[in-house]
């Protein structure tokens, strides 16, 4: 498909929207694949590498950080390659960190693992640096949400197999037996244990690497339009002729934070609730299917999103929406008591609301993208990169979870989530409005 403007992009007939979409449905699929596993990573990596609830964590740090080292360059690549060939690339990064693995089970070194984790996340920086503005051009901004939430689901549903289908790949029922083992075997019996047990991630992430690669090769060759987004319309190109750099967009910049926020609370709700239903002496086996109840929640927020945007609300007042909802369930993590039997788990209150986490963010992200570069013209590239860089909340957010877990327990941890949806309460009401840097 040949080179076109965003002001072109109408003239795509409906069969090649149809087709664009559904290419950039499949990446985020595969994005929701490779970021969400690292649920079932953390208490696996804390189990066979002898960790620290902070220590544990640093999967998330080291596999998000990649995202504020590299948006900006990726948004320079992606300006000098273009949009297909950037992918390609961003696609082999990601097989290179999941060949990393092996060496890293081989040898059951930690940094090994988290130097593979920041090469997958650097390549992923790439390919969500090109996807989401996609996403935004890809029709009306009007309905950008719906189509945000279209990617979500296919996002989140990712993030249910994913879990799960790791799970099922290196746990075995006889696992919570051997566990239990472990906290009593000492010296070479223990280190063969942890060894058989890491090494069974080998086949898997050899298997991603190889499925990446060829991912790589098929964006490339595919049918998704080339967008030109350095030619802006005539409105737009006057509205920002006095304009040079990025940080003259107050909106974006802090629509930016808003994502730092968003995703760090996000990333808390569906990584560290395993941990919190082990607290509850629910065991691994059994906790492993909880970030797939809480993703579950984000999918019907999204399903909702998709029936409702534009036609009976917009997409602003979800966003408003689900904020203040993320600071009512917050809240009620912290103070709700008394234990219930649902889906065949009898656990504390508390669990099931950090479930609700999950429908609290389904359209936040959908919401703030649109906002954030709305306007943004020729400027619109690097202002994707700057929203990218925000996904690096996920790196830092979980880590002072993990920090206050160690200090006052894992209930009292999840006290980091109140300022995150208070700030994004002020985005959602006022903050998206700030075209310049005066009150």
């Amino acid at each position: 498909m040949k080179n076109i403007s965003v002001q072109d992009i109408s003239s795509l007939s409906k069969r090649d929207n149809l087709i664009s979409i559904s290419i950039i449905a499949i990446l985020f699929f595969i994005f929701g694949f490779v970021t969400w596993i690292n649920a079932i990573l953390i208490p696996y990596f804390k189990i066979a590498c002898e960790l620290s609830n902070f220590q544990s964590y640093l999967v998330a740090f080291a596999f998000y950080i990649s995202y504020l080292v590299m948006s900006v360059p990726a948004s320079y690549l992606l300006k000098a390659i273009g949009f297909k060939k950037g992918m390609m690339v961003g696609f082999c990064i990601m097989a290179a960190g999941a060949f990393i693995f092996v060496p890293a089970a081989l040898t059951r070194t930690y940094e090994l693992f988290l130097s593979g984790l920041f090469t997958l996340g650097v390549g992923l920086a790439v390919l969500q640096t090109a996807a989401n503005p996609y996403v935004t051009i890809l029709g009306p901004k009007e309905s950008a949400a719906k189509r945000f939430s279209i990617m979500g689901i296919c996002n989140k549903f990712a993030g249910i197999i994913a879990p799960l289908l790791f799970a099922a790949i290196i746990l075995k029922p006889s696992d919570v037996h051997t566990f239990e083992l472990l906290e009593r075997m000492q010296g070479i019996q223990k280190d063969q244990a942890l060894d058989e047990l890491i090494r069974r991630v080998i086949i898997p992430y050899t298997i991603v690497g190889f499925v990446l690669l060829g991912l790589g090769a098929l964006v490339r060759y595919s049918p998704l339009p080339e967008i030109n987004t350095d030619i802006e319309n005539a409105e737009t190109a006057e509205m920002n002729s006095a304009k040079h750099n990025i940080f003259q967009f107050p909106h974006l910049i802090l629509g930016a934070l808003a994502i730092f926020l968003h995703v760090g609370s996000q990333v808390i709700a569906v990584d560290t609730i395993i941990g919190y239903a082990r607290s509850m002496d629910i065991n691994l086996y059994e906790a492993k299917v909880f970030p797939s109840y809480t993703l579950s929640a984000t999918i019907i927020g999204y399903l909702l999103g998709i029936l409702l945007i534009p036609r009976f609300i917009t997409q602003k007042a979800a966003l408003r929406f689900c904020t203040m909802l993320g600071v009512v369930f917050t809240f009620l993590i912290i103070y709700s008591e008394g234990t219930v039997t649902f889906l065949g788990h009898t656990a504390d209150i508390s669990i099931w609301f950090v479930v609700l986490l999950g429908f609290a963010n389904s359209m936040i992200w959908a919401g703030i993208w649109p906002l954030a570069l709305d306007g943004l013209g020729r400027f619109i590239k690097i202002g994707a990169s700057i929203l990218i860089m925000g996904l690096s909340g996920n790196a830092i957010l979980p880590l002072l979870y993990g920090h206050f877990a160690d200090l006052a327990g894992l209930r009292e941890a999840y006290w980091v989530l109140l300022p995150c949806y208070i700030y994004l309460c002020f985005y959602a009401f006022y903050g998206y409005k700030s075209k310049k840097w005066s009150l």
